[in-house]
């Protein structure tokens, strides 16, 4: 028998442990642009306070600061358990410009990554947490999402036994996407 599951309905936020206030304001608002919203002690630790940042989709990434933490910028541990890396959303018009801005700001970066069906840069933020810009190649259907491309996209690589997803599996996937949902008078099987 099936055991019930306990049905997520989207992420509600994430929390990082920070070094001191400032440190978290100026890398979350003043490079990423996410609105600082909300502030308050953390609950369960009163040595800490709590930073809320708006990352553009009305969830939270929220930062446990305290004042005596140092910066450190070694990159963090990515054993089995640990976060590897963050990936936040950018429009294509932004992502062009991520790799001067970030020169701009002295900011090491990957270099523009191509990952079949988005385009990714990755830098570290102060702590050495790794950051990833990421821009999908591509824009749903109307009624449907961008999991509901990648499920298609890779039913279609998988059955011609491609390793990853490429431009070619994206464009037939938003094809049959698109004729499923839409329908024609000249529709014809």
């Amino acid at each position: 028998m099936t055991q019930p599951r306990l049905q997520a309905q989207g992420l509600h936020h994430v929390t990082l442990t920070g070094a001191d206030r400032q440190t978290s304001i100026d890398f979350w608002e003043g490079l990423l642009g996410m609105p600082f919203i909300f502030e308050q002690p953390n609950l369960d630790n009163p040595d800490e306070n709590h930073l809320y940042f708006d990352p553009g989709d009305g969830r939270l990434i929220t930062i446990f600061t305290n004042e005596s933490r140092d910066v450190d910028g070694t990159r963090t541990p990515t054993d089995p358990g640990c976060v590897h890396h963050l990936a936040f959303a950018v429009s294509y018009a932004t992502f062009q410009q991520v790799p001067d801005r970030l020169a701009a700001r002295g900011i090491d970066h990957s270099g523009v990554k191509d990952r079949g069906f988005m385009h990714s840069i990755y830098f570290k933020d102060p702590l050495g947490l790794l950051i990833e810009l990421a821009c999908y190649k591509f824009e749903p259907p109307a009624g449907h999402s961008h999991a509901d491309v990648l499920l298609q996209a890779h039913l279609i690589r998988t059955a011609s036994g491609d390793p990853s997803i490429a431009d070619h599996h994206l464009a037939d996937a938003l094809e049959a996407l698109a004729k499923s949902s839409r329908k024609s008078l000249s529709d014809r099987d």
